[in-house]
Order: C-alpha cells, then sequence, then structure tokens
C-alpha cells in the first residue's frame, strides 16, 4: 500500500442545488478541496450528459447554445474554484449539472441542480367558487 501519492489527492465539493432568475447571470459552485491549481487539470461540465464546457491545456471548447454564455472564472482555478458561470439564464437550462475534473489518474465529479427560482407573479392563482 503505496501512500506516496496522497497527496496529489484532491475532492470536489459543491451545492447540492442553485436556483435563478430567467434573464440572470448564475453561477454554478464547483472548487478542489484542499485549495488546489486547477490550471493544468481537464474540466468538464456536463448538462445532465451532455458535455457543455471544456477546459483543457487553456482551450475552451462550448457546446452550441452554450456559446458565449458559460465560463470558468480562470483567474480562481489558481486557487482551485472551478465553478461555472452562466449567462442569460433560460427556463431550458433547468437540470442537473455535473462538474469533472482530471488530473493525470484520478477523475472526481460533482453534481449541482439549477432551478428557476422564480418572482413573486410565480405561482398560478387559484380561485375558489361558491357553488
Amino acid at each position: 500500500m503505496s501512500e506516496s501519492r496522497v497527496h496529489n489527492q484532491f475532492k470536489l465539493t459543491s451545492d447540492d442545488y442553485v436556483g435563478a432568475d430567467v434573464g440572470e447571470e448564475v453561477t454554478l459552485p464547483c472548487h478542489l478541496s484542499p485549495d488546489t491549481s486547477a490550471v493544468a487539470m481537464t474540466i468538464r461540465w456536463f448538462k445532465e450528459t451532455e458535455c457543455i464546457y471544456l477546459y483543457k491545456n487553456g482551450q475552451v471548447t462550448e457546446r452550441s447554445g452554450y456559446e458565449g454564455r458559460v465560463s470558468l472564472i480562470t483567474q480562481e482555478l489558481e486557487r482551485g474554484n472551478v465553478s461555472l458561470r452562466l449567462i442569460d439564464f433560460r427556463r431550458s437550462d433547468r437540470g442537473v449539472y455535473i462538474c469533472q475534473v482530471i488530473h493525470g489518474e484520478q477523475k472526481e465529479e460533482a453534481a449541482v441542480g439549477l432551478r428557476v427560482r422564480g418572482g413573486k407573479c410565480s405561482r398560478t392563482p387559484v380561485m375558489f367558487l361558491n357553488t
């Protein structure tokens, strides 16, 4: 049992879910623990099973429909922040997102749900009729 690689190990932490109003900017939180630079790591973000964002060797690939709307906070990568920023939130963006980080032989994943927060007028009106 070799423990020589233990100092290279990391875990991913995230929130269970976040909420946003339509049109807002929302951040899907995901962090390396302990704080480890993610600059040289491969970072993928999936919506359900579809890869919507890939960061590898400093290069970025965005899935159609997400182009120009998703990004990492690149200045935070050094501190292990691999959160995904999504601008112009749409109802169709709701769902489960998975952050995957790969470094060498290690691959870690964390999931976060994205919900519509709903404003003051989001409830369906209820009528009671007296008969």
